[in-house]
């Protein structure tokens, strides 16, 4: 049976009549290991070195930034465009953001749409990015951070402030 047959079978068998985009996700993680190997030959040849730790207080700057960007490039309407090819509009889904679906077909068209509107998925690689960037700029990157994490505190503050001025009323 040639690896083509086993794959096809494979797939079938997996998705129980629901197409996944199972080459999708396998292109992805390709394209997240060949940029995680990227970035460890990027740091080598920059002489810098890992941390043998990284404080607590970084963990939760990045962590939150991550958050935060995730939500940006994932559901904010003013990044639509960068999902625009891979996804379809679907209505507001409140406070700046959006509902958008992607195609059910099973193609790399489809894995790409998963990723760029999950915000659990697109995590992975904005705290990967952000990471790396503690290694190789990490002023720029705690400066980058802090603001994301600023606007993060600003929106709960924002929600905040609408529910008690709804109850107020």
């Amino acid at each position: 049976m040639g690896l083509r047959t086993t794959a096809r079978r494979i797939t079938r068998s997996y998705s129980a009549g629901s197409p996944r985009p199972l080459s999708g996700y396998l292109s992805a993680l390709g394209v997240y290991g060949a940029v995680v190997a990227g970035l460890g030959g990027l740091v080598k040849a920059s002489g810098r070195t890992l941390p043998r730790a990284v404080p607590a207080g970084d963990v939760v700057l990045i962590g939150v930034a991550t958050h935060k960007i995730s939500r940006i490039l994932t559901k904010e309407a003013i990044t639509s465009p960068l999902r625009a090819p891979f996804t379809r509009y679907e209505e507001p889904a409140g406070e700046a953001e959006i509902t958008e679906s992607v195609p059910g077909d099973g193609s790399r068209r489809h894995a790409v749409g998963e990723l760029m509107t999950c915000p659990f998925c697109m995590a992975v690689w904005v705290a990967t990015g952000l990471t790396a960037g503690l290694v190789l700029a990490p002023r720029f990157t705690r400066l980058m951070a802090t603001a994301m994490t600023a606007v993060t505190a600003s929106d709960f503050l924002q929600v905040a402030y609408a529910a008690a001025k709804k109850t107020a009323e």
